[in-house]
């Protein structure tokens, strides 16, 4: 099984420069714009082609580390098993992609991908070659390889990639799914933090997709999109647990609905960080651990704004802690936190609305 993150935007203007909460490229069938507009225009494709797989060259392919292996899972096809006990915010994984592709290109992408993988390595085609093609099992020939990027590409800064290893893990929704990825600049890599502990013999998975939505909608989106019906932990809850989990979930997402318009002053700093406190406690009710960095660094932009020092210091604090646990201690996100906790006068929104005290976080984050 295989996946591609399309995460909703973070709810308020954000200094961090990506975070587990941005919006990921999702490349589908009919969405899969590599015909035309405008992108590279001034580069003819064998020479793009030639650079993007150069600057890939050294991704590695990997079946199993000290901390997991990939087996087969019944109903699943592959997935990702922890081999010990793995604490939260343990790093699992890094990998660069096999190749790189941009979000528009001017030729044809069935013609593009079977370029691309051409040009690579024998031992890195055969990778390639064993990826499956969920989107489009219908898929042959010259379709082929474009059907098997289509499922398993996954977004890499404004760039779309192929990570053969990442592409193994599976999907779970809601408090299910336990790691999540992000793409570093830096080093040009994907990296993979576990944010919650992860025990021997437990599947390792990942959201394929913004999961705070009802049951049937989640499995109408993953049956559409990637075909596969969804059977993780929460999508098979009795439907009286379903049903208040559902209800957990979307009323989280109203929420998150509600934050953002703090941004064009329709709610103030009062009541924008008791928002980001229901939503928190809802999450801790659901076991939705996920996006709690980005969560808390969206106060602390709202108490900078309003000049509340001890608060913005506070959720930065906070924010710096769920960051390390989910993108790592060394990701731009937890850096960010990091200085704005130790001077919070430093945000760049700092006292641009009324001066006023909010919510500090609640009592045991």
């Amino acid at each position: 099984m295989v996946k591609r993150t399309k995460r909703k935007q973070h709810s308020l203007p954000n200094t961090s420069a990506e975070g587990p909460s941005r919006l990921q490229i999702l490349l589908r069938s009919s969405a899969f714009v590599l015909y035309a507009l405008v992108s590279i225009a001034a580069l003819g494709a064998a020479v793009w082609s030639q650079y993007y797989l150069r600057t890939t060259s050294s991704s590695q392919n990997i079946s199993t580390s000290p901390l997991w292996e990939i087996v087969d899972i019944p109903g699943k096809g592959k997935g990702m098993v922890a081999r010990r006990n793995i604490t939260q915010g343990t790093l699992l994984l890094r990998e660069t992609p096999l190749f790189l592709v941009p979000p528009t290109v001017r030729q044809s992408p069935e013609q593009l991908i079977i370029a691309l993988v051409s040009q690579l390595p024998l031992e890195k085609q055969q990778v390639f070659d064993a990826l499956s093609h969920h989107a489009r099992p219908d898929a042959v020939g010259d379709a082929l390889p474009l059907a098997k990027f289509e499922t398993n590409s996954m977004n890499a800064g404004e760039s779309v990639g192929i990570f053969p290893t990442i592409a193994r893990i599976n999907h779970g929704c809601s408090s299910a799914f336990n790691a999540a990825y992000s793409w570093r600049e830096d080093t040009k890599e994907t990296v993979v933090y576990a944010f919650k502990p992860i025990f021997q013999g437990e599947e390792i998975l990942i959201s394929y997709t913004d999961t705070k939505k009802s049951r049937d909608n989640r499995r109408a989106y993953l049956k559409q999109s990637y075909n596969f019906d969804c059977t993780c932990s929460v999508c098979s809850l009795s439907p009286e647990l379903s049903k208040a989990s559902d209800a957990r979930l979307e009323r989280m997402a109203a929420l998150r609905e509600k934050l953002a318009t703090w941004a064009n002053k329709s709610i103030g700093g009062q009541e924008a960080t008791s928002v980001i406190n229901e939503i928190w406690r809802l999450g801790d009710e659901e076991q939705y651990l996920s996006e709690r960095g980005a969560l808390a660094y969206d106060a602390a932009q709202v108490a900078a704004a309003h000049w509340d020092r001890v608060a913005a210091q506070a959720w930065a604090e906070l924010a710096h802690k769920w960051f390390a646990i989910e993108l790592g201690v060394n990701s731009v996100q937890a850096k960010a936190a990091l200085r704005i906790a130790q001077n919070p006068r430093s945000h760049r929104d700092w006292g641009s609305r009324y001066k006023m005290e909010v919510e500090r976080p609640i009592a045991g984050l």
